[in-house]
């Protein structure tokens, strides 16, 4: 069992930084590819960005890339998304989630645990 809770949301003007934390509990974050999804209000909830289970390899959605940034620290038992340039349209609650497959997990599916959410808004 893993458990997944996600800091460093809050309110930041359009051109600000955020960095998010997901810290997961147990022994076995390292067996796990991680990735963040995110919702805003009366939408879906999309992949964001994934990272491979040693951090090697990684994936973005096209309207991130080149201002977010996902890592992780297996030895901290945690992940990142450094997200840089927001944009109001950024605003939305981000899930960090656990897959035991990389390639599923950068098309959303067969996801093992999804952490709580936080909330970024990005206002104008």
């Amino acid at each position: 069992q893993v458990q997944l809770v996600e800091s460093g949301g809050g309110l930041v003007q359009a051109g600000g930084s955020l960095r998010l934390s997901c810290a997961a509990s147990g022994r076995t974050f390292s067996s796990y590819a991680m990735g963040w999804f995110r919702q805003a209000p009366g939408k879906e909830r999309n992949i964001v960005a994934a990272i491979t289970l040693s951090g090697g390899g990684t994936d973005y959605v096209d309207s991130v890339k080149g201002r977010f940034t996902i890592s992780r620290d297996n030895a901290k038992n945690t992940m990142y998304l450094q997200m840089n340039s927001l944009k109001p349209e950024d605003t939305a609650v981000y899930y960090c989630a656990a897959s035991g497959s990389f390639a599923s997990l950068r098309v959303g599916t067969n996801i093992r645990y999804w952490g709580k959410g936080t909330l970024v808004t990005v206002s104008s």
